[in-house]
C-alpha cells in the first residue's frame, strides 16, 4: 500500500475541502481507495487466521465513506480528511467488536474494540466485566497488550457509576465506559516501512483476547 500517497492526498484535501477540488482529483482518490481496499482485504485474510469471526468479509463493507454527513453539523465541509476501516463481523455497520485502522496526516492510529454500542449490548459488556473481572483485568494488563495499548480509551466516560451496579464496588471504574476501545498512534515513519503490516497484525493479534471477551458478552445476551 502506498501510504505516502494516501497521506499526501489527505493533506491536500484538508486544504481544499470543497467539491470542485475533489471532483478534479476524483481519479486519484479512486486509485487510493482501491489500494486501501486491497490492503484491508489482505488484513481480513490475515486476521481470520486467529479470529474465526473475520471470515469472508467484503472489504467494501469495512471502509468508511469519505463523504461527511453535514445535515446536523455546523461544519459544512463535504469530505472527511481521514480514511478509516473497521474490520468486524458485519463490517463497519455491525454492532460487534473488531479491528480499526485510521489514516490521517499526523494522527494515524490502530484501534479496536466496541465503539458506542447500543444500550443492551453495553449492559451485557458491563455484566460480563462485573462477573469476570479478574479475566478482563488480566487481558488489559497483560505485558504484551501494554506494549501496544496503554489502557482503555476514556472518551465520553461516565463520571458516576452506571445504574444497576454497586457504587462502592472496588472495580466500579471499569464499568463507567460507554465504549470499550483501545488505540495507539502510528508514527508516519512506521507507515512507510516494510514492517508496517507486520506491526499492525501483531497489534491486532494482541487485541484478539480483548475482542473475544467483548464478543462473549454479545453471545451471552443472545446476539
Amino acid at each position: 500500500m502506498d501510504t505516502k500517497e494516501t497521506l499526501r492526498f489527505l493533506s491536500e484535501l484538508s486544504l481544499n475541502n470543497n467539491r470542485e477540488w475533489f471532483h478534479e482529483n476524483k481519479k486519484t482518490y479512486e486509485v487510493i481507495k482501491a489500494d486501501i481496499l486491497g490492503f484491508v482485504g489482505n488484513l481480513i485474510v490475515q486476521i481470520s487466521a486467529f479470529d474465526p469471526d473475520i471470515i469472508a468479509i467484503n472489504p467494501k463493507d469495512c471502509l468508511f465513506r469519505i463523504y461527511r454527513d453535514v445535515r446536523f453539523s455546523n461544519d459544512k465541509s463535504p469530505y472527511k480528511t481521514h480514511i478509516g476501516a473497521f474490520i468486524s463481523k458485519g463490517g463497519r455497520k455491525g454492532n460487534h467488536s473488531g479491528y480499526y485502522i485510521h489514516f490521517e496526516p499526523g494522527q494515524s492510529l490502530v484501534a479496536g474494540g466496541l465503539y458506542m454500542p447500543t444500550p443492551p449490548v453495553l449492559k451485557a459488556v458491563r455484566d460480563e466485566i462485573h462477573f469476570n473481572t479478574d479475566e478482563f483485568q488480566e487481558i488489559i494488563n497483560h505485558p504484551e497488550f501494554k506494549k501496544f495499548f496503554a489502557g482503555l480509551d476514556d472518551d465520553d466516560k461516565l463520571t458516576r457509576p452506571p445504574k444497576g451496579y454497586p457504587a462502592d464496588w472496588e472495580h466500579i471504574d471499569l464499568l463507567k465506559y460507554r465504549s470499550y476501545t483501545v488505540s495507539a498512534s502510528l508514527p508516519e515513519k512506521l507507515l512507510s516501512e516494510h514492517s508496517f503490516n507486520d506491526y499492525l497484525l501483531s497489534a491486532f493479534h494482541t487485541m484478539y483476547p480483548f475482542n473475544r471477551f467483548l464478543k462473549r458478552a454479545l453471545v451471552n445476551m443472545g446476539g
